[in-house]
């Protein structure tokens, strides 16, 4: 092993990660409790939400400044930003679906609506309890396996919400919002799968 090999000397990488992490399941507890609200009640909830958004950008600037500024990483310097950028990505996503919500003023959200937040709040969970095993690389298969099945529940669930929208909304107003909405969520749900892939090419490149 050379002078300059990396280490698994992590110096609190995976803390913060698994930090950044757990900030998805406080999200989108709130983006679940949002979507089940009285619309009077929404502004609220989604005020919290952007907070937790808030604190993640703050872990996610302190890890990242870490990154850079350490000389020896304990992954490919460019796999552990990404990491962060696309758990970043996540809580934007699901932090703008909140404000869309609040936006629209749709008081009556469809019922798979509800049910691609209830995807979003499991992969914030199996994400959140992967993260700390970047550390030694074990025990990840079941993590990216277990999120590319929800994702597959998540397209199946988008598509019935998609047609159900297109086929019973007369409103185009109403429509165009839902359209919009349903599309946001399963972007978010998207994020997680783009970072179960990451974490498995990391996986196979240092194994």
């Amino acid at each position: 092993m050379g002078l300059f090999s990396r280490h698994r000397n992590d110096e609190g990488f995976f803390e913060l990660l698994t930090d950044i992490a757990n900030n998805l399941i406080e999200g989108t507890a709130y983006l679940s409790k949002l979507v089940q609200a009285p619309a009077a009640q929404r502004e609220n909830l989604r005020n919290q939400l952007h907070a937790v958004e808030n604190e993640c950008d703050d872990l996610t600037h302190e890890y990242l400044n870490k990154v850079n500024q350490s000389f020896v990483t304990p992954l490919d310097r460019d796999d552990m930003s990404s990491l962060a950028y696309l758990l970043d990505d996540c809580m934007d996503l699901t932090d703008e679906a909140g404000a869309l919500i609040v936006l629209y003023q749709v008081n009556d959200l469809p019922a798979d609506l509800l049910k691609q937040v209830e995807i979003l709040e499991k992969c914030a969970k199996v994400t959140a309890e992967a993260m700390p095993h970047l550390q030694d690389l074990r025990n990840l298969r079941s993590y990216w396996v277990e999120i590319n099945r929800i994702e597959n529940q998540g397209d199946q669930i988008y598509m019935r919400a998609l047609s159900d929208i297109v086929n019973h909304t007369p409103d185009p107003i109403l429509l165009i919002k839902l359209k919009d909405l349903t599309q946001r969520l399963e972007d978010a749900v998207d994020g997680y799968e783009r970072l179960a892939g990451l974490v498995e090419g990391i996986s196979i490149k240092e194994s």
